[in-house]
């Protein structure tokens, strides 16, 4: 559950993150440059649980930098989570 929020979160702050390089290399308005900073402490976060999931689900090294990789494109993290979610599922009879 923890992976799953942090995925979810982590997707919606890189999106507000697009907006923001949007605003400033696009219309020249630098007043969101905190928006980074958020993102990189929520990618933080993510990429523990990430770790954390992948240790107890057993997951070889591929699918587990694939998995911290996916909240660093945009809409990735939410896609990704989805299929891990139902793998882990699958797996353990969840």
């Amino acid at each position: 559950m923890r992976y799953r929020t942090l995925a979810w979160i982590t997707g919606i702050w890189l999106l507000f993150l697009v907006g923001e390089m949007i605003a400033k290399y696009g219309f020249g308005n630098d007043g969101f440059g905190w928006v980074g900073i958020v993102h990189g402490w929520v990618y933080f976060v993510y990429l523990i649980f990430c770790v954390d999931l992948a240790v107890k689900a057993r997951w070889g090294f591929g699918r587990t930098l694939a998995t911290a990789l996916a909240g660093t494109i945009p809409f990735l993290s939410f896609y990704v989570e989805h299929i891990r979610t139902r793998e882990v599922k699958a797996q353990y009879g969840l």
